[in-house]
């Protein structure tokens, strides 16, 4: 006689194992999805512990005390940061200017080597000063005196593999967070979608950059959030990080100001979208908006040309009628 044995469901699992050995062992996507499977995987998966240790493992930032603190006070605390921060921020949409802007904003950067933390720090940014509202917008993170070891070695100036093994290997998040509004978003590519040496210094930039929608009442459609890591060393020693920076330019290539670059950055916080792209796919969006403002460039000089063709005609008409006024009256 045969027999069947009993077939054994994930609600069978006593709750306290799955929290603690299961749901544990998962990254913040799987979490997620585990979450929306079942009413009871929702309740368990949901649990602020476990995504607050999600957090801190894939932001190491996040140890902050005045993070946890703050991320905690999220409308879903932890989870929501995480749905904010993970994806990749994608909106390209212009928009009007916000009523209320934040008096702070803070960044939450994460730079590894391959699987090696380079830099975590956290840095706050006053918004309302009439120096911020008036200067270019600027984060940095590093003093003029302080540098940064890493694990890597540094090659010789025209090493294109020396350039490229960064570009393949170094890494960086830069989560920018509106503790007025809850809202944060990563502004980094995560990797580079440039590494090129200084043409003075020789020194090596590696770049990172997220593609925004621009104001609604200035020229460029779209902006750029541009985030610069320079290195610098001696052949064969550690290379040393000089300078992070975090900037906003317009596709004139200009630096925006404080004033603007705040609404531009809240308004992506608030109504950008989140995405998961493809690998490859934010370094082709860089490039793509490179072109946009060699097109942008090249029919600016079409039409300065044109203008000084006609303002040329125009001034040589006046002169042969001013002469053939006293030649021929």
């Amino acid at each position: 006689m045969d027999s069947e044995s009993p077939s054994t469901t994930i609600t069978a699992v006593h709750p306290d194992i799955m929290q603690t050995h299961i749901l544990t062992r998962l990254d913040g996507p799987a979490l997620a999805a585990a979450a929306a499977a079942s009413r009871q995987l929702h309740s368990l998966a949901t649990a602020e512990t476990l995504w607050r240790d999600i957090c801190a493992a894939t932001w190491p930032s996040l140890n902050d005390p005045s993070l946890q603190s703050l991320v905690s006070a999220f409308p879903g605390g932890h989870r929501s940061f995480f749905s904010d921060s993970y994806p990749v921020l994608d909106h390209t949409s212009r928009f009007r200017k916000i009523s209320s802007p934040s008096s702070e904003l803070i960044s939450a950067v994460d730079i590894h080597y391959k699987n090696s933390l380079i830099l975590s720090k956290v840095e706050a940014t006053e918004t309302v000063s009439s120096w911020f509202q008036c200067s270019p917008f600027r984060v940095g993170l590093l003093d003029p005196k302080d540098t940064v070891e890493s694990p890597v070695q540094y090659a010789v100036d025209g090493d294109d593999n020396w350039l490229r093994h960064l570009e393949e290997t170094l890494t960086l998040t830069w989560i920018l967070i509106d503790p007025t509004r809850k809202r944060s978003a990563n502004l980094s590519s995560l990797r580079p979608v440039s590494v090129k040496r200084h043409w003075l210094t020789g020194e090596a930039q590696v770049r990172y950059a997220t593609v925004v929608g621009g104001d609604w009442e200035a020229a460029s459609e779209v902006v750029q959030c541009a985030i610069v890591v320079t290195c610098s060393g001696k052949e064969g020693e550690d290379v040393q990080v000089m300078e992070v920076n975090l900037q906003v330019q317009d596709m004139e290539g200009r630096h925006l100001n404080g004033k603007d670059s705040l609404v531009i950055l809240q308004q992506a916080l608030q109504h950008g979208r989140r995405k998961k792209w493809k690998e490859g796919e934010a370094k082709a969006r860089y490039e793509r908006y490179l072109e946009m403002t060699r097109e942008r460039s090249e029919k600016r000089e079409r039409s300065e040309k044109r203008l000084d063709m006609v303002c040329i005609a125009l001034a040589v008409t006046i002169f042969l009628a001013f002469w053939s006024y006293f030649l021929f009256r």
